[in-house]
């Protein structure tokens, strides 16, 4: 029972060594929210959200993040002893994540023009969306988030977490100083997202280098696929997963712009914000309790041991989920208000159903890494394909019928059900282990 406490305590020691940075890194986003939005007022601000969202949706479709692959396969070959394993392993996922970020960004680029004016983009802000595609750089950066979790350095991660709404912070007050509009909005926005771009990949490569030494530029030949036989499948499943189980969260902003204008887009973006507090603690904890289980799997302990982590991981997320959904629930209006003023409190009402559906949601980070552990991403892969294929495209009808709340709705009905599927088969899999 010890062990089984010992490996919840290191999940939640790496959970919480991350979220002291996120806990700042959330104090300072509600500022910038503040000020972006009273300073551009909901169609402005939708635009903005509308604009991010495009660049992060086509790059999370698009962009090939390798962390997953280097947790997994890292700590076999660090159990083994074999930095030129490991060495082969970084360089290889490195290359891959850069050619994925390289294509996210061509694509980017290359589709803006057609999708911006059907969001309500004015031109110059189409224009504009093109050096924006940069904005996806934000996101390659999950080699080294891999590696550093890998060698336990979440205190690097949390630090990691400040960057960006920090440079947001100062951008937006620069913006709003200067009176640039929306233009100085995206350009805060952009230079934030290039600069976790490169402190991320300038930690891994630090901490990549003191450890491995030469061993990192120059390792023995051979090849990482070879070494680690079946990463490609794996990479591909684990990929294929996380693009659907966060499709529903990038997608869902466009369609309500795409369907009711930026304006609308605005408000649900403020409303959608507020969830942050539990999805961001959730995905975290799915992405730290990923590198005990593979550790536990590794070891031989991929049964009963592995439920029990699991069931008190979840247990725990979602005591601590409960007191946010039930204060926003109560008070839904000032919370609104409080973050982006006035012109947006008709968005409180939907942020409740959007925290509750979090609080729902919260069970599948942790299943999905345990999924992931077991070796079976796909099945993770499939549960999110299948929910988002149920619910997503009811969206433009719900919208249509019943306004901003549709999207309440659906993002509801969508993590009762892929909760659900990653739960069972959880447990069924983890039963033959």
């Amino acid at each position: 029972m010890r062990q089984f406490a010992g490996t919840t305590g290191r999940i939640f020691k790496g959970l919480g060594l991350v979220l002291g940075g996120k806990a700042g890194a959330g104090l300072i986003s509600l500022v910038y929210l503040i000020i972006a939005a009273r300073a551009l007022g909901p169609r402005d601000y939708g635009i903005l959200v509308l604009v991010h969202g495009y660049v992060t949706a086509v790059c999370g479709i698009v962009e090939f993040p390798a962390w997953q692959a280097v947790v997994r396969y890292g700590a076999e070959a660090s159990a083994e002893d074999a930095p030129h394993r490991l060495a082969r392993l970084l360089r290889f996922g490195t290359t891959v994540e850069l050619a994925g970020g390289v294509a996210a960004i061509i694509a980017t680029m290359a589709l803006a023009p057609f999708v911006g004016p059907r969001l309500g983009w004015p031109p110059e802000t189409v224009a504009f969306a093109i050096p924006y595609s940069f904005a996806v750089l934000g996101s390659v950066r999950s080699a080294p988030a891999g590696y550093l979790q890998l060698i336990d350095r979440f205190d690097l991660i949390g630090l990691h977490n400040m960057v960006q709404p920090v440079v947001r912070l100062m951008g937006a007050s620069l913006a709003l100083l200067m009176g640039w509009g929306l233009k100085g909005f995206l350009a805060a926005w952009l230079t934030a997202a290039l600069t976790e771009f490169a402190v991320l990949w300038a930690m891994g490569l630090w901490c990549a280098h003191r450890r491995l030494g030469p061993i990192l530029l120059n390792p023995e030949r051979g090849s990482a696929s070879v070494d680690n036989p079946g990463i490609w499948r794996f990479l591909v499943a684990s990929n294929a997963d996380v693009t659907l189980s966060e499709l529903a969260g990038r997608i869902a902003p466009l369609i309500v712009g795409w369907v009711m204008g930026p304006a609308m887009a605005g408000l649900f973006a403020v409303a959608q914000r507020a969830t942050v507090i539990i999805a961001q603690p959730a995905q975290i904890l799915g992405n730290t309790a990923y590198t005990e289980l593979a550790r536990m799997v590794a070891a031989g302990e991929g049964g009963a041991p592995l439920r029990r982590t699991l069931c008190r991981v979840i247990g725990i997320a979602l005591a601590a989920a409960a007191p946010v959904t039930i204060i926003a629930a109560l008070f839904p209006t000032p919370i609104v208000t409080l973050l982006a003023g006035s012109a947006f409190k008709a968005a409180g009402g939907v942020m409740v159903v959007l925290i509750a559906a979090r609080m729902i949601a919260v069970i599948g980070p942790p299943c999905s890494s345990a999924l992931s552990a077991m070796g079976y991403p796909a099945l993770s892969m499939s549960a999110n394909l299948f929910a988002s294929l149920v619910f997503l495209p009811v969206l433009p009808w719900l919208l249509q019928n019943a306004g901003l709340m549709g999207a309440g709705v659906q993002a509801v009905g969508q993590a009762l059900l892929a909760s659900l599927l990653l739960a069972g088969l959880v447990w069924r899999r983890s039963l033959a282990q």
